[in-house]
């Protein structure tokens, strides 16, 4: 799968790595008692009768022999087991070792291809590691994934505590752990859990996702809007039915699949479409979620925990598992990034910091660096991008491949207007001084002060009764300075989108950007050496014409059309900066030698070139 840059599914039922013994010597291993009258004082050695010992193969032990009472003995230093029948496949530690070459393979084909896992039955030890390892798991509810059986660790534990392998690895323990990206009741439905999966990944690692004809058209508009009120992002993502009439979500009807749905549940992550094109999605939960731990058997005092998890805020495990899902958007998949930013911040706790909130939080930052797919943050309507949540997803982060977006009814700053008033529009000082600005009843009592009236307590009435709605003022104050229009005047965002509209908008927006993204890349692996940013000043100059005809508008469009219907075109432009970095690199290469050799190295690579021209002209006429 590597080799060819193709997806890579394994389907997984095993019981881990084999274990055996050597069973030819079973039948003529002898045993040297201490007194053999009384067994019950133990043993000094194993051995073999030097009879038996001849007809073995000459590494099937390692022995050293003694005589006793005229007897030859092989005492056992080791059981090798080379040569015979029962250890062909392997019986120990050889078993290991084809397990670890089997690990290896596959982390290095999830960091280059597709890899998916179908656990179908149970997967124990290595066979459960190469789950993980391939990251990507479906999982059949009969299907668990141990590291050891029940049974043996009922032995370690000197008593009976494990029923079931479900208990160790069933759906209970791994879909809420975030192994187990999708749960399926049968091998039917894994199936087609498989193809589906497939469905949005490219045919190899050359090649970008692939389109399919939209169920509805990318101009159509989005009807469900997000509230100020916490909701269902789902709903946003695929519509819902509202008093009896459909309100249509972003996605195309139907496309979006949610997967890890039980885990870090105040993060929402799939795939879905956008007029026909595959994009990887993060949306954010805005009600309080409930977190669970299961009891463990092991401990008698063990209960279940929950732990409640507010809405717009990344905790432990939901950071963990954006920067997961993130990451196999971008290995093998290759898909372009759709998060829908909708967080005030981290959750900075006693509890979530020793639970390495700070740790899994940073792991974000790692996967939209290596991100290689176009990247888009849009804050959506009545959503909000505040703090640390805003630092981590920074387009700064990745210029190269990160825009950000925000609604035009969306906010985004470093603190909510109530903290930030708290801040720079302080109520003990600007905002009483703008109730005397602004208060004609104040500005009378001040004007009476002035001529010397005692009017103290009036004035402080005034400004307690003032003082609610003058906070409201200040508030309003700051929040204007968290909209769209400031965000896009200083940089921090390309553009302020209106919700209805913005599925066409970025429909051709990233259209664009994975079209000329696809063509960057053929560059890069054409000529050696080139940057990206080289690259996309190649394709930016190859479609200069379509785009300027175009023009500003709907430039994003003509350039992705011009890019899908001339690849003839396309494929020129490369071959001629290709030839062109050959030729350079030949000067230099030429340059770089001695000057008394320069012309005869030359001279010799003539020669060569009427040799190779020569000999590929094809023969004809007896010539």
């Amino acid at each position: 799968a590597r080799k060819k840059g193709i997806p890579r599914v394994y389907i997984a039922c095993n019981s881990g790595a084999r274990i055996g013994g050597v069973e030819e010597l079973k039948s003529i291993v002898q045993v040297e008692w201490v007194d053999s009258d009384d067994l019950l004082k133990g043993f000094k050695y194993l051995y073999i009768p030097d009879a038996d010992m001849q007809k073995l193969p000459p590494q099937a032990v390692e022995s050293h022999a003694i005589s006793v009472n005229g007897e030859t003995r092989h005492v056992l230093d080791a059981v090798i087991g080379a040569g015979l029948a029962s250890t062909k496949g392997g019986v120990g530690v050889e078993c290991l070792q084809g397990s670890g070459l089997i690990a290896g393979e596959t982390s290095r084909a999830y960091e280059e291809t597709f890899t998916l896992s179908y656990a179908t039955g149970r997967s124990v030890g290595i066979g459960a590691y190469l789950n993980r390892l391939g990251q990507r798991n479906i999982q059949m509810v009969h299907g668990p994934m141990i590291l050891t059986g029940a049974e043996m660790l009922n032995k370690v534990l000197g008593q009976q505590v494990y029923t079931t392998m479900d208990q160790l690895g069933g759906p209970h323990i791994m879909v809420p752990n975030g192994v187990t990206h999708e749960l399926v009741q049968n091998d039917q439905d894994g199936v087609e859990a498989i193809l589906r999966w497939l469905s949005f990944v490219p045919e190899n690692v050359l090649t970008i996702p692939p389109m399919i004809l939209p169920r509805d058209p990318a101009s159509r508009r989005v009807q469900f809007t997000p509230t100020k009120s916490p909701y269902d992002p789902r709903h946003m993502l695929t519509g819902v039915n509202v008093d009896g009439e459909w309100q249509a979500g972003f996605c195309d009807d139907g496309s979006f699949h949610e997967y890890l749905a039980g885990w870090g549940k105040s993060v929402v992550v799939g795939r879905g479409r956008l007029g026909g094109m595959p994009l990887g999605i993060v949306a954010v939960e805005t009600r309080g979620m409930e977190r669970r731990i299961p009891a463990d058997p092991q401990e008698a005092n063990s209960s279940d925990v929950v732990e409640i998890q507010a809405g717009q805020v990344w905790y432990p495990d939901s950071a963990y598992k954006t920067a997961q899902a993130i990451r196999d958007f971008n290995h093998g998949e290759h898909l372009p990034l759709l998060i829908f930013a909708n967080w005030r911040g981290f959750s900075g706790g006693t509890r979530d910091m020793f639970a390495e909130v700070l740790k899994y939080g940073s792991m974000i930052v790692d996967a939209l660096v290596e991100y290689k797919q176009p990247v888009t943050i849009y804050i959506p309507p009545n959503g909000e991008l505040r703090g640390g949540a805003w630092v981590v997803l920074d387009p700064k982060i990745n210029m190269e491949q990160i825009e950000m977006f925000a609604d035009v009814e969306a906010r985004g700053g470093i603190l909510e207007p109530p903290a930030a008033a708290e801040v720079y529009f302080k109520k003990d000082k600007q905002v009483v001084e703008m109730m005397h600005r602004c208060d004609d009843a104040l500005k009378q009592l001040d004007i009476r002060q002035a001529k010397g009236e005692d009017v103290a307590s009036e004035i402080k009435q005034r400004e307690k009764l003032l003082l609610p709605v003058y906070q409201q003022v200040a508030w309003e104050y700051c929040d204007l300075h968290d909209r769209a229009p400031r965000m896009k005047s200083v940089g921090a965002i390309r553009e302020g989108l209106s919700w209805a509209e913005s599925r066409e908008y970025l429909h051709w927006r990233i259209r664009r950007r994975v079209q000329e993204n696809g063509v960057a890349r053929k560059l890069m692996r054409a000529v050696s050496g080139m940057s990206y940013v080289s690259a996309m000043q190649v394709v930016t100059d190859l479609c200069r014409k379509a785009a300027a005809v175009a023009g500003v508008e709907a430039e994003d469009r003509a350039v992705a059309t011009w890019i899908e219907e001339n690849p003839g075109d396309v494929h020129n432009r490369i071959e001629l900066e290709r030839q062109r970095a050959t030729e350079e690199e030949v000067y230099r290469l030429v340059a770089s030698l001695p000057a008394a050799r320069r012309a005869e190295v030359v001279r010799d690579l003539h020669g060569y070139l009427r040799v190779v021209a020569k000999a590929s002209i094809p023969a004809s006429g007896g010539a």
